[in-house]
């Protein structure tokens, strides 16, 4: 695994450069929100709008209108819950071609509850119209922009910013979970940061002896992967999922939803941010603090199976994750 410093902010101006009707906004944040490159290569098609998320939410759904394709960059909190207004009667009710770009997904910044999108992907998957995706690498934030362009509505995206890991060696599909392990004993399912995580604890696991069948989500909504039902009917002992986000809402009942409506009568644990606002601190010790780390989904496949595995943070620690393939094939978007 390797890590790479601000890939959103060097791959948005290549990815740009033969799209004239992509237009960048931003809301006091363009360093922030690594658009500070794309500012200065296109100043005609950025737009700087201030601390006033509602106002440039409305402007996105007026310029999406004119045929251009605003790509709205702020911290994820200031759009879903300050500008929600403008979110679904100017962009999301009209179905326009706007992309918001939310950075700061659940516990990726030490800022408090003012700062922490915890539960962005319960209330934006709930309007109407809006696709959601979820970015957990250097390949995912690469190819996001290809998957969201491609998508005839608005798009919201949790995005990675700053230095993040390489996972991938292929590109994300719309609507297509990675399978990054095939087994029988538990199915796991991830989203965002906590893949790696759940990459670090699966080796270990596996050479204890669980089989674990892992799957990477990047589309949140619509959350149609056939793959999704497979994998969750299969496992011996059951199915957990693993988000950096609350359990009310999210890919924890994204799961639920699909096990429920057709009667798969597997046990599911929600492994996430409780029913609770999340305190300031640093990545590593918040997600020890609310379980989002690869102990902690140890802990909890133990608790499945019925077994303590004698697994420790010095097996984690140990443990080399490598870029993996998946199991699809790259093809064009």
């Amino acid at each position: 695994m390797t890590l790479e410093t601000q890939v959103h902010q060097k791959n948005l101006v290549k990815w740009a450069a033969d799209k004239p009707e992509v237009v960048v906004f931003s809301a006091d944040l363009t360093s922030s929100t690594e658009v500070r490159r794309f500012a200065e290569t296109y100043p005609d098609r950025f737009y700087s709008f201030g601390m006033t998320e509602q106002n440039m939410m409305s402007a996105a759904g007026g310029m999406a209108r004119e045929g251009f394709t605003p790509w709205v960059h702020t911290f994820a909190v200031f759009l879903y819950r300050r500008a929600l207004d403008q979110v679904q009667m100017s962009v999301a009710y009209p179905n326009l071609r706007v992309r918001i770009v939310g950075f700061l997904p659940g516990i990726t910044t030490p800022g408090g509850a003012t700062h922490q999108a915890i539960e962005d992907v319960a209330i934006m998957r709930a309007v109407p119209n809006m696709t959601v995706l979820e970015t957990g690498d250097a390949a995912d934030v690469e190819s996001v922009l290809d998957v969201a362009q491609g998508v005839d509505g608005p798009v919201y995206i949790r995005m990675l910013r700053g230095q993040i890991p390489r996972l991938f060696t292929t590109p994300m599909r719309l609507g297509r979970a990675r399978r990054l392990r095939r087994g029988s004993d538990v199915t796991l399912f991830t989203a965002g940061i906590t893949t790696e995580e759940a990459m670090r604890a699966t080796q270990v696991l596996e050479q204890r002896g669980v089989s674990i069948e892992h799957l990477h989500v990047t589309t949140h909504k619509p959350f149609t992967d056939p793959a999704v039902l497979e994998a969750a009917s299969r496992p011996k002992y059951g199915v957990i999922t693993f988000e950096n986000h609350t359990t009310v809402g999210g890919l924890g009942s994204e799961v639920a939803e699909v096990m429920a409506e057709h009667g798969v009568g597997k046990r599911l644990v929600r492994l996430g941010i409780p029913d609770t606002y999340a305190h300031g601190g640093s990545r590593p010790y918040l997600m020890r603090h609310y379980g989002l780390d690869a102990l902690a989904l140890v802990r909890a496949v133990e608790k499945l199976v019925g077994e303590d595995l004698n697994i420790g943070e010095d097996d984690l620690a140990a443990v080399r994750v490598e870029p993996v393939h998946g199991d699809f094939k790259a093809e064009a978007l």
